[in-house]
């Protein structure tokens, strides 16, 4: 027997389990331990969303001052640099 059709064979093996694991879970008897356990999983998920969406806002509120305010462009900083009109009139 080759390598690769070895690697098949445990592959397929890995895949049925997974397969009958999965199937198990969505096919129990008692309905309420289904939906109890699915509303249980569900209620971890969203506290798992709200903990990274808390973190991602802390490192956008801590980030550093350079990047807070956007650096205007070269064109529009040479624009506001040049001398105005009235500084011309006498």
């Amino acid at each position: 027997m080759r390598y690769d059709d070895r690697l098949r064979a445990i592959a397929s093996r890995v895949q049925t389990v997974q397969g009958e694991r999965l199937y198990n879970l969505l096919s129990w008897r008692d309905p309420r331990a289904t939906n109890g356990s699915f509303s249980r999983v569900l209620l971890c998920c969203l506290c798992a969303l709200k903990v990274v969406c808390a973190v991602a806002g802390g490192f956008y509120a801590m980030r550093h001052p350079r990047f807070r305010n956007p650096v205007p462009s070269l064109a529009i900083s040479f624009m506001r640099r040049l001398p105005a009109r009235t500084d011309s009139l006498l």
